[in-house]
């Protein structure tokens, strides 16, 4: 009976996959049709002056939350996946670039200036905790929302709302070369998609979050790797935050602590060490990086 569970849940992972790799490809497709403002509006460049479009990011995330949801993750996957979306399409499109990493947002909002960037802070806290108290609500398993939350305390679903704002923040600092954020997304969803344990409810919605996620990065990973498409903040806020939720949702206060122990040190590592530096300098993640990139392919954003 256990087994039956369990290769249920992971089915219910495995049909999220199969659905957000669908669904980002239909998206991206879409998307280059017919481009919402235009397609300018949608190009950058990278620092070598080669054009890429941030389609990617808008088809990453509906194809992500419509796996989800497909999978039965239900609101908290929406709420994480496309909130994150929505507050990194407001940094892709409106930001100005004038202030660089969490001190430089920090700095200009102690001067009274409010960027996109410090809005995107905020709105990626708020929904990272709307979609863990939801996660924890629904795990209540029909208890009264507010017994549910002291019965299993503020604390974890307060930590847990930080873990899935942090790794969205986390996945976007890692999106500076072509395939590299898609390829930890990949590496990270593996043993959520395929873990059996935990109650039910927890592991199913746990299972769908992370296939998703990482059925919507094959879907775009080809375009990512050869260097026409990125992530972009949209893509990638939604991608991290969608690991954070799925991680969320089958942990425990103490889990939680320790992962947001993580993000936060890799958060504060990332103002003082350039994380590219670090991979290209150490052998296997320096191969592993650039595995499936054409040879002499540039940065997707500009240098660190």
């Amino acid at each position: 009976m256990r087994a039956r569970a369990v290769a249920g849940r992971q089915g219910s992972g495995l049909g999220a996959f199969a659905i957000g790799a669908l669904g980002s490809v239909a998206a991206a497709a879409l998307l280059k049709r017919r481009p919402p403002g235009g397609a300018d509006r949608w190009t950058r460049k990278n620092h070598v002056g080669r054009p890429v479009t941030l389609f990617e990011g808008p088809a990453y995330a509906v194809g992500a939350v419509a796996g989800a949801l497909a999978g039965g993750a239900g609101g908290p996957a929406a709420v994480a996946g496309l909130g994150a979306a929505a507050f990194g399409a407001l940094d892709d499109l409106a930001g100005d670039g004038s202030s660089k990493g969490l001190r430089g947002h920090l700095a200009a909002a102690g001067r009274g200036q409010v960027t996109t960037g410090v809005l995107k802070i905020a709105g990626l806290g708020a929904t990272g905790l709307v979609s863990a108290w939801m996660i924890d609500r629904a795990h209540g398993a029909g208890s009264h929302p507010l017994t549910h939350l002291r019965r299993n305390g503020m604390m974890a679903t307060l930590v847990g709302g930080g873990v899935i704002a942090g790794s969205a923040n986390i996945a976007n600092l890692l999106d500076l070369r072509p395939g590299r954020a898609l390829k930890v997304v990949l590496l990270l969803a593996a043993p959520l998609v395929l873990g059996g344990n935990g109650a039910l409810l927890s592991t199913a919605t746990s299972n769908a979050t992370a296939g998703a996620a990482a059925g919507a990065a094959i879907g775009v990973l080809p375009d990512d790797l050869a260097g026409r498409s990125m992530l972009g903040d949209t893509g990638a806020n939604s991608a991290g935050a969608l690991l954070g939720a799925a991680f969320v949702a089958r942990s425990g206060l103490r889990g939680r602590l320790v992962a947001l122990g993580l993000v936060t040190l890799l958060t504060l590592a990332s103002e003082r060490v350039s994380f590219t530096k670090v991979i290209e300098s150490t052998p296997g993640l320096r191969e592993l990086d650039a595995l499936g990139r054409p040879s002499g392919s540039a940065p997707q954003r500009h240098p660190e």
